[in-house]
């Protein structure tokens, strides 16, 4: 029983921060719109090189702090050692006390410096840099509450707190922008900078509701359990942080990872393409079609494993903490399939609609290809997500770091040969970034097998595979043939989305490949596609 609620508790945890996640990117995407309509792309310009660097600084001060203490308190309250949960959270908020004002002090005063160097080579945008860096000191504040909730498995601060921090910063960045344009596009693009520290401030306040309300429930719930216990009493505070940091640097560093990448891929990908016979124009035109158009289409269709990556961090500490080896097997085996039952119609409905979905999305049907080779990253990217959680959950952090320095190794190869390929230019770089995303997974799974013992469940995966290829087969035919008769494109791709999705459940179900244990943990949708199924007969009458 206590499994079950401990399943149902980090699904239910990965399906509130999935819904927030997508609620915060259309925020985010209709903001761009406004935004850039009110500062242009000049001004759009001198806020993003100053982006960077508060992107940086934020990374370093704070990335792996929300996963260090959430997996720290999940093991406390396993173990229900609440007062040495809360000492954890006392002691995290002074570390990030100190951290946030070096930071933003620093941020600061190199803002002057960054520009003399022509590290940001125009000097307009060193009011938007100034304006960025007071966010630095309440952000960090917020990655350790967002921990320390995670560790409760409550998802829903983070949810909420991220939707409100959306708005704030949003209305704010609007606002502002709009206010000070007249006194010069420097000034307009700080004003839109200043969103940040609304936000976060908004998104603070926001998650001290939370605490307060969760101190409530503790005080009501635990009692006599929030005296120190013998083994942690005299526990050293230079412990404490030891292991805060011991945990938290290698994400930190994983984080850093994902610029250096990108920057690598800006230096790489383009002078390949040129030597592969493309002008500088072309080079740079199908660069934007695999950075700016593909690579966000795989990031939106892995939101949901994006988040299960997050809950499943406190779910995996807890049942460690106990040693509960079981539950650690059955949630990372339900994660796993999860993400394969998510990640392969999404796609197939990306590989065999890119054209399509390039042209709707974006009017550029040039970046089909691309958008069709990076459809392989995401059931990788998937993979690589939940394991990473796993991992972490189980207190490796620094082993998806070293995964991904070697993925990245792989990726620059990859890169420097494939891309300069005639035959495969642009798609040779999709596929050294899903290659590279495939190293990190599978060794990260090696890892996990080596610890719990874990191997994927290869009937499941067979399942989950054989249901994708006759979604393929449904998705297209049925876009080629009303594309033929209507010659409407958005009805022809979401019907063939639609169709091909509901082929897919039903066939997965059919063959076995949709297991009612796995439905019976998903909130709100699970129990009422289980009453269906079972009305079909596909599942047996309780």
């Amino acid at each position: 029983m206590a499994e079950t609620k401990s399943s149902e508790k980090f699904l239910k945890g990965t399906f509130i921060l999935t819904v927030a996640s997508f609620v915060v990117k259309v925020i985010g995407s209709l903001n761009w719109i406004f935004v850039s309509r009110i500062l242009g792309g000049e001004g759009i310009g001198l806020y993003q090189m100053a982006f960077p660097i508060y992107f940086f600084a934020l990374t370093v001060s704070q990335a792996g702090v929300p996963v260090a203490i959430s997996i720290i308190t999940a093991e406390r309250v396993a173990l229900k050692d609440i007062w040495g949960a809360r000492r954890v959270f006392r002691i995290s908020l002074v570390l990030m006390l100190f951290t946030g004002i070096f930071f933003s002090v620093l941020t600061y005063f190199s803002a002057r410096w960054l520009i003399d160097w022509q590290f940001i080579r125009d000097p307009r945008a060193y009011m938007s840099v100034v304006a960025l860096a007071p966010t630095i000191f309440f952000v960090t504040f917020l990655a350790s509450s967002r921990g320390y909730l995670q560790g409760w498995q409550r998802m829903t601060p983070t949810a909420v707190s991220q939707i409100v921090e959306q708005i704030f910063r949003v209305i704010v960045m609007i606002l502002l922008a709009d206010f000070f344009l007249p006194w010069g596009l420097d000034y307009a693009a700080a004003g839109a900078s200043l969103g940040a520290l609304a936000g976060a401030v908004t998104g603070l306040i926001v998650l001290i509701y939370f605490h307060i309300k969760l101190n409530r429930e503790i005080e009501q719930t635990y009692g006599a359990d929030l005296k120190p216990k013998p083994e942690t009493a005299n526990e050293p505070t230079l412990a404490i942080i030891k292991r805060i940091f011991k945990l938290a640097l290698p994400v930190s560093a994983a984080s850093i990872m994902l610029p250096v990448v990108s920057n690598l891929d800006l230096m790489i990908v383009p002078q390949r393409l040129e030597v592969a016979g493309y002008s500088v124009h072309q080079a740079t035109e199908l660069f934007g079609y695999l950075t700016g158009m593909a690579v966000p289409l795989v990031n939106l269709a892995t939101i949901l494993t994006a988040s299960l990556a997050v809950s499943i961090v406190p779910a995996i500490s807890e049942a460690r903490a106990l040693k509960d080896t079981n539950r650690i097997f059955r949630n990372t085996a339900a994660a796993v399939r999860i993400s394969n039952f998510v990640c392969f119609p999404a796609f197939v409905i990306v590989f065999f609609l890119a054209t399509p979905i390039a042209s709707l999305i974006y009017n550029a049907p040039g970046a089909g290809p691309a958008v069709m080779i990076s459809a392989v990253s995401i059931v990788l990217l998937g993979l690589h997500q939940v394991s990473t959680g796993v991992l972490q959950g189980l207190g490796h952090t620094a082993i998806p770091m070293i995964n991904m320095v070697l993925a990245a190794a792989a990726k620059v190869v990859l890169n420097w040969t494939l891309t300069a390929m005639p035959a495969l230019g642009i798609m040779g770089a999709a596929w050294a970034t899903a290659a590279d995303m495939g190293v990190a997974a599978f060794i990260n799974l090696y890892f996990i097998h080596k610890y719990i013992g874990y191997k994927p469940e290869l009937g499941q995966l067979v399942k989950t595979i054989c249901a994708a290829g006759v979604m393929a087969l449904v998705v297209k035919f049925f876009y080629e043939i009303t594309a033929a008769q209507w010659h409407m494109e958005i009805f022809s791709t979401f019907g063939a989305i639609f169709a091909g999705g509901a082929v897919y459940v039903a066939v997965l179900a059919i063959i076995g490949g949709l297991l009612e244990e796995d439905m019976a943990r998903i909130p709100m949708v699970g129990k009422f596609g289980i009453k269906i199924f079972r009305k079909l007969g596909i599942f047996k009458s309780a």
